[in-house]
């Protein structure tokens, strides 16, 4: 039998796929969504403590999903490629989960951290 040569662009998406396996992970990602969130936003909807929470917004940087923003003191995390919520639908749809679950993520994460980094006054893309 003849071993098949893998193409080296298999391992990127086996390293995309790794990167958002974790439930955490996917947490992070819906939660930001389409926006943009800081991590005691993501603190206050996640309910993770703040280091858990950055020992995983550090691997989806370095997976290349997330981009960043300084604000002052605080720095915002953003989608590299939006479309990644995409293959979360898709995901969804392959494993029978309900397609809304983006949706409410995104909904939820709008309106639920206190801070006034987070406020819909001093953030407006976090405005729900």
């Amino acid at each position: 039998m003849t071993k098949i040569n893998k193409p080296p662009s298999i391992k990127k998406v086996s390293d995309l796929l790794q990167a958002i396996g974790l439930e955490p992970r996917l947490e992070i990602l819906l939660a930001i969504g389409e926006g943009e969130a800081c991590v005691c936003h993501l603190e206050s909807i996640l309910g993770y403590r703040q280091a858990y929470i950055s020992q995983n917004l550090m691997a989806l940087r370095e997976a290349n999903l997330l981009n960043t923003r300084r604000d002052g003191k605080y720095i915002f995390y953003r989608l590299e490629n939006p479309k990644i919520l995409e293959m979360v639908e898709l995901a969804a749809r392959l494993t029978g989960t309900d397609l809304s679950i983006v949706a409410i993520w995104a909904k939820h994460s709008r309106s639920s951290c206190d801070c006034p980094t987070c406020s819909s006054e001093a953030v407006p893309a976090l405005a729900a």
